[in-house]
């Protein structure tokens, strides 16, 4: 479908163009027209310009359809160069046997002869040297009187190969014209190529995206587990609410973090219930502070994403022995969302760098949003900080 798009809208290009070369010689009769009134619309002016075009219109299609999609596309690129070569140096050959017609030949003895006389003035040109008057007022080099032609008969010699200007000037026309060509279909089909891009890339990112979130289930059940088997030992009547959020947790990761997009309050919800299950287990000792506005945007998010901040910051920030923080911050726009955590840091803690579930979170960020988040984690002396700033999916986007 790309492919077929792409030829529709290059072929329509060329069409637009063609047809804008070829009306352009009528175009400039009728300008001229209106500058001479005495000067009357030339067909045989006409036809004679569209042939010379004929020649350019059958190279450029030579090259459009054969040359350059069985060489080009094919990377021969130096059978592409030899073949383009040959056709040019043809080409040369064929302006070069052309012969001017008696309209282009008497052109050429007018200019020669009263160059920068005015028209007026022209039957008053005296005779060059060696060259006699005849009464056509007509002069001929070797003093014989110009004959006059009917029209039809070519009263001049032509040699077989003319060398000049013409061929030359022709020929750097069609380098110009091949070039322009090769240029118009590499646009096109780069740009073709970069939608077929974006579209693998789409399905890779998908295709990504859920590996990445069943990676992220398996580590947050069994840093959750570890929890609940700890508070068991310390506190049996919490562990019966534990396992009471657990399961509300479970229901969200089973049924509804499988979606590509989320509500952000279903998202934010889990988060209080993580927190909720962690408060449980630790003593008064850690301040764990949260600030999520209660005016909550109705928009989505990825799923399991923020929670794994906050897993990281119970793990790696909290001590049983030393007084703990953890500060947990969302702020919302109309199409972004902010998060802050906050957490302390222990000299004889653990190096917190996250492990497997805050890299995953990188490459979902980077896989879903591409350049367009901000995610700073700052390692300080006595704590440790991240903020992420990113969009808010659009609500239609909440996919199955």
């Amino acid at each position: 479908m790309a492919t077929r798009s792409r030829n529709y809208k290059e072929n329509l290009t060329y069409l637009i163009l063609w047809l804008a070369l070829f009306l352009s010689p009528i175009l400039s009769m009728y300008i001229r027209m209106e500058e001479n009134a005495d000067m009357q619309f030339d067909w045989y002016e006409i036809f004679r310009v569209w042939k010379s075009f004929a020649l350019y219109l059958f190279v450029f299609l030579l090259h459009n359809y054969v040359l350059a999609p069985i060489l080009v596309y094919r990377h021969r690129r130096a059978l592409y160069l030899s073949s383009v070569g040959c056709l040019v140096v043809l080409f040369f050959v064929v302006q070069c046997l052309q012969k001017p017609d008696e309209r282009d030949m008497r052109g050429i003895h007018d200019r020669e002869m009263y160059a920068g006389v005015p028209f007026d003035r022209r039957d008053k040109v005296p005779p060059m040297a060696g060259e006699k008057t005849c009464e056509s007022g007509a002069y001929e080099p070797d003093g014989k009187r110009m004959p006059h032609h009917p029209a039809g008969e070519a009263p001049f010699f032509h040699p077989p190969l003319i060398l000049g200007e013409r061929p030359i000037i022709a020929s750097v026309m069609l380098i110009l014209l091949v070039g322009m060509n090769l240029g118009v279909k590499l646009y096109f089909k780069s740009d073709d190529d970069m939608k077929e891009m974006a579209l693998l890339e789409k399905q890779n990112l998908e295709q990504q995206l859920e590996y990445l979130k069943y990676q992220i289930n398996p580590h947050f059940f069994m840093n959750t587990l570890n929890n609940i088997h700890a508070l068991v030992d310390i506190d049996p009547d919490k562990a019966k609410l534990t396992i009471l959020e657990l399961s509300k947790m479970m229901r969200y990761v089973l049924y509804e973090a499988n979606k590509t997009i989320v509500p952000l309050q279903h998202e934010i919800r889990f988060l209080h219930n993580y927190i909720t299950l962690m408060r449980l287990r630790f003593t008064d000792k850690v301040s764990i502070s949260v600030t999520i506005p209660d005016d909550i945007p109705d928009k989505g998010i990825l799923p399991l994403m923020l929670i794994t901040f906050v897993e990281n910051a119970f793990k790696h920030g909290v001590s049983y022995r030393q007084e703990s923080f953890i500060s947990i911050a969302m702020t919302f726009t109309e199409e972004r969302f902010t998060f802050v955590c906050r957490n302390s840091k222990h000299k004889n803690a653990d190096a917190q760098d996250g492990g497997v579930g805050l890299e995953n979170v990188r490459k979902r960020l980077d896989l879903f949003y591409g350049e367009d988040f901000t995610l700073t984690i700052s390692d300080n002396e006595d704590a440790y900080e991240v903020f992420l700033d990113a969009p808010l999916a659009d609500i239609s986007q909440l996919v199955v």
